[in-house]
C-alpha cells in the first residue's frame, strides 16, 4: 500500500514534519510517496531517512516537483 503526502508549497521543516507524522500511521514495508516543491527537501530527505531507518526507494524531480518513495522499516 502506497499512501501519498502532498507537502507542495511548503518549505523546510514542515514537509519532514508531515512525513515523519505520515510515516508513524503505516505499517512496517508500506510506502510513503511525498510530493514537494521545495529545492532543500532532497537533502532533508536524505537525511530523514538515514536518521530514522528507513528506507528512500526513489527521488526524482520533473516540472519543479520532488518526489520521493520512502519505505517504512520495521
Amino acid at each position: 500500500m502506497t499512501t501519498t503526502l502532498d507537502t507542495k508549497g511548503m518549505n523546510c521543516p514542515l514537509p519532514i514534519l508531515k512525513a515523519k507524522k505520515a510515516i508513524k500511521d503505516l505499517d512496517a514495508g508500506e510506502t510513503l510517496q511525498v510530493l514537494s516543491t521545495d529545492p532543500g527537501s532532497v537533502k532533508d530527505f536524505e537525511a530523514f531517512c538515514r536518521s530514522t531507518g528507513n528506507e528512500l526507494l526513489d527521488s526524482s524531480e520533473a516540472d519543479g516537483v520532488f518526489t520521493y518513495m520512502i519505505k517504512k522499516s520495521a
